[in-house]
């Protein structure tokens, strides 16, 4: 589409919505306002820098072989610069702990430091994003079947170790971007089959969070959340880190949760929660992700559950208290092309959701007009918000519809094939 076509159909689209009331130019604000929180294990099929020749464990699995996935963190990061020339708005990234800049040493998670991550934070300054972090417990020999939740004492040390490490690397992340840097804590422990000793993992990893916890930082530099989960490979039978763990450990701690889209039951969606943990914690992240039968960590598309997902968020008038980042890798497609589906897959659902008369339809509720109510959620699913996101798109400078494809495919013959 031209620019004349892409601005004529936005107005006529404008005129539509401000039919209902809705205000066009203050919903693509606050789309614009909201910093997705992008995965870099994407881009390396969650290989990291630490040992990129090591398997992965603890639950983790990516399926494919496509060419030119990132073997350097300079490759890494020339991914990462594509991907936000072709999705519109300012966004973070999100470094998991084996992705330090090690100088081609090994390191050891408990000896991780925040001057492993200082051309990260250098780089993320030049570019124009922020970042958040994850500690990593999985794919290490010391990971097995349990790190934080261990009978072992040893073990238990060794990974509380790298806890601290991890919230003083994030912190000095937060110091100098001078914005609070989310730092997600998630561990694999469980087991495959029937476990007799629940309480007492469980009581473990209790023990070891409060101890690590203890040392308070500033929230202006840290945000600190707990992620839980229903199973995993080789934890099918239990996960010490479940959902009621984690909530419990969250409210009673006055802490942040995350919900990961594809850590419940396979037929649970994360949207109807929001609602509910908001009134209990302080803050939300999310993992945007689609789960296929069980957690798979497909590439995000425009579907029902996602769009639920971000109507809730809207609806809830907490946005401010809603971090939103993705969790998906596909190492079967086009790299680049995965990460730019999901991000702008993503926005789609979010702006389809502030493009709703929120007002109107509450009134219908209290009101009891409930046909009323259906009426106008129907006739949304109708309403040209494309067009909308299309002009969001031409505003921003980067390709609107179908355009960013052969941006792709060029980057794949400059770039990746050649890797």
């Amino acid at each position: 589409m031209s620019t004349e076509q892409i601005k004529k159909a936005y107005e006529d689209a404008k005129s539509q919505y401000a039919a209902l009331g809705i205000d066009v130019e203050n919903a693509i604000n606050q789309l614009n306002n909201l910093s997705i929180s992008i995965h870099c294990w994407q881009s390396d099929d969650v290989s990291g820098f630490e040992n990129p020749d090591g398997e992965l464990s603890g639950g983790i699995q990516t399926t494919g072989n496509y060419p030119g996935k990132a073997r350097t963190i300079d490759e890494l990061k020339q991914d990462i610069e594509q991907v936000i020339k072709l999705v519109p708005g300012k966004h973070r990234l999100s470094l998991h702990a084996i992705y330090g800049d090690f100088g081609g040493k090994f390191v050891d998670r408990d000896q991780i430091e925040p001057k492993h991550f200082q051309s990260w934070i250098d780089w993320a300054k030049k570019v124009g994003i922020k970042l958040d972090f994850n500690s990593t417990f999985f794919s290490h020999p010391k990971s097995g079947n349990y790190t934080l939740s261990s009978f072992d004492p040893e073990i238990r040390e060794f990974w509380k170790n790298h806890l601290r490490a991890c919230r003083r690397i994030a912190e000095e992340m937060g110091r100098q971007q001078g914005s609070p840097c989310v730092h997600n804590i998630w561990i694999h422990d469980g087991e495959k089959d029937k476990t007799v000793s629940r309480y007492e993992h469980r009581k473990l990893l209790q023990e070891s969070l409060d101890e690590v916890l203890a040392e308070k930082i500033d929230s202006k530099y840290l945000v600190d959340c707990v992620e839980c989960k229903l199973f995993g490979i080789g934890s099918e039978s239990y996960v010490v880190g479940s959902h009621e763990f984690y909530l419990g450990y969250a409210v009673k701690n006055n802490m942040a949760l995350t919900l990961d889209a594809g850590h419940f039951h396979p037929t649970e969606g994360i949207a109807d929660k929001i609602s509910s943990v908001l009134l209990f914690v302080p803050e939300i992240t999310l993992h945007v992700s689609r789960p296929e039968r069980w957690d798979s960590d497909h590439v995000v598309i425009l579907d029902d559950a996602l769009l639920g997902l971000t109507q809730e968020l809207v609806r809830s008038g907490q946005m401010d208290r809603i971090n939103v980042g993705l969790d998906f890798f596909d190492a079967s497609i086009n790299r680049i092309g995965a990460y730019v589906v999901g991000i702008r897959s993503t926005q789609k659902a979010m702006l389809q959701a502030l493009l709703e008369p929120t007002a109107k339809l509450r009134e219908f509720e209290t009101q009891d007009k409930n046909f009323q109510r259906m009426a106008y959620l129907e006739e949304l699913k109708a309403m040209p918000w494309n067009a909308i996101y299309n002009y969001y798109c031409e505003k921003q400078g980067v390709p609107a519809g179908t355009g960013y494809v052969e941006k792709i495919e060029a980057y794949e013959k400059d770039v990746t094939s050649k890797r």
